[in-house]
Parts: structure tokens; C-alpha cells; sequence
């Protein structure tokens, strides 16, 4: 049987304290830069592997952090997982990915299946807005575990999150339409209980009346955000006596839908009707009719999610600092909406 290499046997093949060495290999102040990368050089040629069990004891830290999202078969929340990894790799963590695909249930099982796996923390996008499953973030708190929202969150006092602008997004996107010449201006939301989904409608709301269009209710249609169900929206609005001239959907999907809908009627897309999405996925860009869409910086959603974990983890106090961080959108103007370039080169 193989001899198992530990800190002792570098200690001695360095003729320093097992106490310097352990130092080293868990980047103590203390120790010196030198010091540092010689133990390490030396414990990976003498292929050393150190005892996560133990040092998990020792520091009370399991060094795994829970990531929930809805689905991550998406590149909005794959970014926002890239951008928490980034971050929390070069600190020693690793990241424990749960999908709840929008079950309430399978959220709340996924939060204990966390729990019982000792994570330091969880960071995470609620599944919806049910007020039951407050007791497992209660759960949470009540150990003091840091729990943190991006994207889709509750209000909860003492929870930090990192969300961006639904409102002004909203509002960008409407204004950019109305810019364009639009007048009779569609909006495909989802279930408005969900805090973006809502705000997201106010700025598209706000727009309108700001710009003396009068808000039409039989204009908005709250559909799940899939291709399918942006196209029956769509076939839906275009069988209005007055159907509109352009769409704002709350997702690039349901917009890649009304694309297809509006081209399989015949109608011209900007001309006609201009389309709006929401979360600049990449196919939106990459289309040969490509679509303007509302760029939320998931990447920097998931760094931010992830620094403000390590303040609160680090916090020697214990004191939990509630951060509310909101990042500006961005609309990328692109073929679906650019109504007054293409009536100019006719």
C-alpha cells in the first residue's frame, strides 16, 4: 500500500514546521510569497492532497456553494453561473448547480438536499412567488447560512440581492419602439406576481403615457417565455381588428416566436411590425433578421452575486449587511426594430 503523503513529509523534505507548511498551502498572510510557492511547487510534485473533510472541520467551512436557478439550459442563467464560479474558484470554492425547472417543490428540495450538504451559502433565483416556502429560507437564516436573490427574488429583510432595472429596461425598450415611429405597441409579459416580470410591464406602461399613447390592456398578453407561446400570442394579436405595429416580449424567446408568427403571415419585419426581446441571448444577435433585445449583464450578475457572498462569509463579526445592488440595462438596436433605416432604403 502506497504511503499517503502529508504535510509532515513536505516539512521535512524542507526542513521547515508542518505548522509553516499548513500556513502555506492555505494562503496565510503570514507567510511569505516565497515560502508560499515553494510548498506549493513541492506538495504538487510530491503529489500531496489535502483533506477537504478535515479542513472543513477545522474552519467550520465546507467551501461548496449552492447555485438554484430555474433551468440552465439557458445562457442568461449559464452566464450568471460562469460569473459566480469566476469569482468564488480563485477563493477555494466550489458550486453546487440545482435546477428547479419553476417547481415550488423541487426548490424546497433542493435547499434541503444543500442544507444537509453543509454548504457555506446559496445563492439563487426563486422558482415563484409562494409565500409557504418561506420557512426554508427561514430554515436558512435561522443558521445562519448567507442566503442571496439575483434575478428573481423576494424581499426578504437581511437578504441581499442583485437584480437589474426591470423598470427602466421596460421603459428603454418602449421608447426606443415609439422612436421608431410605432404607435399601437403589444407587450408579451409572464406572470406578473414575479417582481421583474411586473416591472418590466410599468416601464412599458410609463413609456406609453409619457409619449401621449394611450394604454391599451387587450394589448398585453401574459404567456410563459417560450417559442410556442410567443407565436399563438402573436397569431392572437394579429386577429385584432387593429393589430399592433410592433412587440415588446419579456423574453428573446417568446419574441423569437412573434418572429416566426409575423414572417409565416407574410408581414414585414420591421416595416410592419417591429419586435423587441429581453435578456440578449446570443441567437438574437447571430440571426439572419436579427433581434433588438435587452442586455442584462448576467455575467456581471453572477461576479457581483458571488462578491457579496465572500463579504458576508468572511464578515468576521457575523454581521449580516443586506446590499441591494442594481445593474443598468443595456438595449442592443438591431434589425427586428430598425423601422426608420429600413423605410429609408426603400
Amino acid at each position: 500500500m502506497s504511503h499517503k503523503i502529508t504535510i509532515y513529509d513536505i516539512a521535512k523534505k524542507l526542513n521547515i514546521t508542518a505548522a509553516t507548511v499548513s500556513r502555506a498551502l492555505n494562503n496565510n498572510a503570514k507567510i511569505s510569497e516565497k515560502t508560499r510557492i515553494l510548498v506549493q511547487e513541492t506538495a504538487a510534485k510530491m503529489n500531496y492532497k489535502q483533506n477537504k473533510l478535515a479542513q472543513a472541520l477545522k474552519s467550520g467551512k465546507s467551501y461548496n456553494v449552492g447555485v438554484i436557478v430555474p433551468r440552465i439550459d439557458s445562457n442568461f442563467f449559464a452566464s450568471i453561473i460562469r460569473g459566480i464560479e469566476e469569482e468564488l474558484y480563485s477563493q477555494g470554492y466550489h458550486v453546487i448547480i440545482c435546477q428547479t425547472y419553476n417547481n415550488e417543490q423541487m426548490e424546497i428540495e433542493n435547499i434541503n438536499t444543500l442544507l444537509n450538504a453543509q454548504v457555506d451559502g446559496i445563492l439563487m433565483s426563486i422558482s415563484n412567488v409562494s409565500i409557504e416556502k418561506n420557512a426554508s429560507f427561514n430554515r436558512l437564516l435561522a443558521k445562519n447560512i448567507p442566503l442571496l436573490f439575483f434575478d428573481r427574488k423576494k424581499n426578504i429583510e437581511g437578504v441581499s440581492s442583485i437584480t437589474v432595472n426591470d423598470f427602466e429596461a421596460g421603459y428603454k425598450a418602449t421608447q426606443h419602439l415609439i422612436d421608431e415611429g410605432c404607435k399601437r405597441i403589444a407587450h408579451l409579459s409572464n406572470d406578473r406576481l414575479f417582481e421583474i416580470f411586473k416591472d418590466r410591464f410599468l416601464g412599458y406602461k410609463q413609456a406609453l403615457i409619457d409619449n401621449g399613447i394611450q394604454f391599451d390592456e387587450n394589448l398585453v398578453i401574459e404567456i410563459k417565455s417560450n417559442i410556442e407561446e410567443g407565436r399563438k400570442a402573436t397569431k392572437k394579436l394579429l386577429s385584432m381588428k387593429n393589430p399592433p405595429d410592433a412587440i415588446f416580449s419579456s423574453s428573446d424567446w417568446s419574441a423569437l416566436g412573434a418572429v416566426q408568427e409575423l414572417k409565416s403571415q407574410g408581414i414585414k419585419i420591421p416595416e410592419e411590425c417591429c419586435v423587441v426581446g429581453f435578456s440578449n441571448e446570443p441567437f438574437t444577435e447571430f440571426m439572419e433578421l436579427s433581434i433588438t433585445s435587452i442586455d442584462q449583464f448576467p455575467l456581471e450578475m453572477g461576479k457581483q452575486a458571488a462578491k457579496v457572498f465572500l463579504e458576508q462569509v468572511n464578515n468576521g463579526a457575523h454581521i449580516t449587511t443586506e446590499k441591494k445592488i442594481v445593474l443598468t440595462p443595456k438595449l442592443h438596436i438591431r434589425k427586428s426594430s430598425s423601422r426608420r433605416d429600413a423605410l429609408n432604403k426603400k
